[in-house]
């Protein structure tokens, strides 16, 4: 069986350091690996839609922004197939047949369904095409026979939702058509959720306390050292923790003993500057200004991609035109399938245009 990976994000902004230690590195990773037969990174624009549906335009604009962001980081044409949801409309069939075998109430204990519907506060009003996402996401993942998600612990029972769909399709209609995936979580723990800048427990466009990878040295520096810290750690004396707080949770996902070497040589690595914080006598600023040096070096080069992929704009929109194209393939060949399994490909079966013929000439 082919090594498959699906995973994409929804275009509601420019994509920051949480997509990029949660997802966008490891995807490089993933794509350069060699272990993939292929890859597919959606901009899920239509699920964007379920809860954005009144400002479309929000949408529009922000597919080039993650198209470019994508492209920055070193995701490669070449190995990955970039695509947009909403074009590949097989997809929707496919979640129409799918509805079929999901219950309301199945849906209804889907806990991440009932995060989200909390998050934006849809108790007393749900939108069907948002409650009814984890289909979408279950035909998304099917359509091109993905073997591997890579997702955070919070979107395991999506994933779970998808391979109980599958074995409901494959019993139902007694074949092996779809493939059940496996979730790939993060390696590490610190990279499955990197909180904001103001110490909340998510970064967070709507919150505003996100660092974006097209951020420029100027803004990145100003967002690092107004960052939260510890608030009982007043006097640079005054012992300090690092549970907690923010400057040391973005510190252990990205310093390394190099940067310390280069950046904060008083240290040989970043269990010896915190040891020395939390027992007293090192101040805040001394640690954003290492956290700030950390992360304008891992941006840099990433800046310096996404300036040159932003001359040619419409370079960019023929990479995701093709990516597209090669998921329009693949997710028909399913859809086809799909139908065949369902018996209602009803102009490809010549054994049923003939036992009709059959039946009405005796």
């Amino acid at each position: 069986m082919s090594k498959i990976i699906l995973t994409g994000d929804r275009p509601t902004g420019k994509l920051h350091l949480g997509h990029y230690v949660g997802s966008l590195k490891r995807r490089v990773e993933l794509q350069n690996s060699g272990e993939f037969d292929k890859i597919f990174i959606m901009i899920a624009d239509a699920q964007a839609l379920t809860d954005n549906f009144d400002n479309p335009d929000k949408i529009r604009d922000n597919i080039i922004e993650v198209a470019l962001d994508y492209l920055s980081v070193g995701l490669d044409p070449a190995k990955t197939n970039m695509l947009i949801q909403s074009v590949v409309t097989e997809l929707t069939e496919l979640t129409f047949y799918y509805a079929n075998l999901v219950t309301v109430s199945r849906l209804e204990r889907n806990p991440t369904v009932k995060t989200e519907i909390k998050l934006r506060n849809f108790e007393t009003s749900i939108p069907v095409g948002f409650f009814t996402y984890p289909i979408s996401q279950a035909s998304d993942i099917t359509a091109f026979k993905a073997t591997t998600v890579p997702v955070g612990e919070d979107q395991l029972p999506m994933i779970e939702q998808t391979r109980e769909i599958v074995r409901k399709f494959n019993t139902t209609y007694n074949c092996d058509v779809l493939v059940e995936p496996d979730a790939l979580i993060p390696k590490n723990s610190v990279c499955s959720r990197l909180p904001g800048t103001d110490g909340t427990a998510k970064m967070s466009k709507s919150l505003g306390n996100c660092i974006y990878l097209s951020d420029d040295e100027k803004t990145v520096k100003e967002k690092v050292m107004s960052m939260f810290t510890d608030p009982t750690h007043i006097q640079v004396s005054d012992p300090g923790h690092v549970e907690g707080n923010a400057v040391f949770t973005y510190l252990d996902a990205f310093a390394t003993d190099e940067d310390f070497a280069e950046f904060c040589p008083d240290y040989k690595n970043l269990d010896e500057m915190k040891e020395h914080y939390t027992k007293g006598g090192l101040g805040d600023v001394k640690c954003k200004k290492l956290l700030f040096n950390v992360i304008n070096k891992e941006l840099a080069p990433i800046r310096a991609r996404r300036a040159e992929f932003e001359k040619d704009i419409p370079a960019v929109y023929e990479i995701l035109k093709k990516g597209t194209e090669a998921a329009r393939e693949a997710a028909a060949q399913t859809l086809s399938e799909v139908k065949g399994a369902m018996r209602i490909n009803y102009f490809d079966d010549e054994a049923l245009i003939q036992g009709q013929q059959e039946r009405y000439n005796g």
